[in-house]
């Protein structure tokens, strides 16, 4: 249904984290997955991060309130923007348009955040530390992208994350099924002209502080990283660290990274969890084997919850699966078969009963299925 009208390859080579750019009609004929009345529903929900921005002062300051909400209409009929967080983790009907950027990989992709915006509304000016995909469905909004560069908070405020107005390298208006790609680092700010749908794909990787905490919390978990530093020459002076002692000290992180049983697991583990919470959806009754074969055997499928990671490493010691933070261990399962499940986000009915065929997997799938994980779909 949602098939990217551009050369994903050429994209890759030439804009990925590179610079900016707009894609017009990267979406033929786009239809938006959601509607706004349905998003609002969404944001009345404990359960999802929702946000509406108020502009305020002629465009010039913004206010944010927290969800969930009640109700909109204390907001007017403009100047206003509702934003909700991993929508596809709460709506199966905004998964194909996910799908449509697997292209990047899974462990890359944070969430769908999708956002209603009425005239004049907007975010203000700021910078994101990840890539983005803006989407445009319904409705027309205005876009302008600076380029890299310093820039200073807002009015001087450490603590807003908006940031001091930009020069220009693109100023656009988007239309239904235009994309605008924004690289890290790249201020931007979006006002709206008429009431619009727009849909923000997320893609993250780990920052450096971000790795060396969890990979502190792996090596205590697991009473790891237990070597210390040993040197055999010290320096006359008492008060001086030398260079090499700094080097040498420094090495012992070095060697956990060149070492792929002491990072690999802990990488799975970080890269297969989720910001933000998913829609487990566990049977009321667990399922047996029997049980589970019997459901799919009148041509039944499997279905994995929104936003749900899958994850395989390449080149991987052991045979296993990363899903949402836990490990799941396949060692008697061909390489081949591993791949179906990581990739494929729908195991149809011909497919799931050659995966129940394998001991092992069968097994997998029924543990996945009561973990809420997957779910039945006929």
């Amino acid at each position: 249904m949602y098939k990217l009208n551009f050369d994903t390859t050429e994209f890759l080579a030439t804009q990925w984290q590179k610079k900016p750019m707009v894609l017009r009609q990267a979406f033929t004929d786009f239809v938006d997955p959601i509607s706004a009345d349905e998003l609002a529903g969404l944001a009345m929900e404990e359960e999802l991060a929702s946000r509406v921005v108020l502009t305020q002062d002629e465009g010039k300051n913004w206010q944010v309130i927290q969800g969930p909400f009640e109700d909109y209409e204390q907001y007017g009929e403009d100047h206003w923007q509702l934003l909700v967080q991993a929508v596809n983790h709460w709506c199966p009907e905004t998964q194909p348009l996910v799908e449509a950027f697997r292209f990047l990989p899974d462990w890359r992709f944070d969430d769908l955040m999708v956002s209603f915006a009425t005239p004049e509304g907007g975010v203000g000016p700021h910078i994101d530390n990840y890539d983005v995909f803006i989407i445009q469905g319904e409705g027309r909004r205005r876009w302008r992208v600076g380029d890299l560069g310093e820039y200073r908070p807002r009015d001087g405020n450490p603590e807003t994350p908006l940031i001091d107005d930009f020069e220009p390298i693109i100023d656009t208006i988007l239309e239904t099924g235009d994309i605008l790609y924004i690289p890290p680092g790249f201020p931007h700010c979006g006002v709206t002209l008429t009431p619009a749908m727009s849909y923000s794909i997320g893609m993250r990787a780990p920052s450096q502080q971000e790795l060396f905490s969890q990979v502190a919390d792996y090596l205590l978990d697991n009473n790891q990283g237990q070597q210390r530093f040993e040197s055999t020459s010290e320096l006359v002076s008492p008060a001086t660290i030398s260079a090499d002692q700094q080097h040498g000290i420094m090495a012992l992180l070095t060697q956990l990274a060149n070492n792929p049983a002491q990072y690999q697991t802990m990488l799975g583990l970080m890269l297969s969890q989720n910001r933000f919470d998913l829609d487990i959806c566990e049977p009321d009754t667990p399922y047996t084997l029997e049980e589970l074969h019997q459901e799919l055997a009148g041509g039944t499928s499997l279905v994995r919850i929104g936003g749900l990671k899958v994850l395989q490493l390449e080149s991987d010691q052991q045979q296993r699966l990363f899903v949402n933070g836990q490990i799941f261990e396949l060692a008697a399962t061909d390489a081949d078969t591993i791949s179906m499940l990581s990739n494929l986000t729908c195991l149809d009915n011909t497919q799931v009963m050659q995966l129940l065929a394998q001991p092992e997997v069968a097994q997998l799938l029924v543990d996945w299925v009561n973990a809420g994980f997957y779910y039945l779909f006929d």
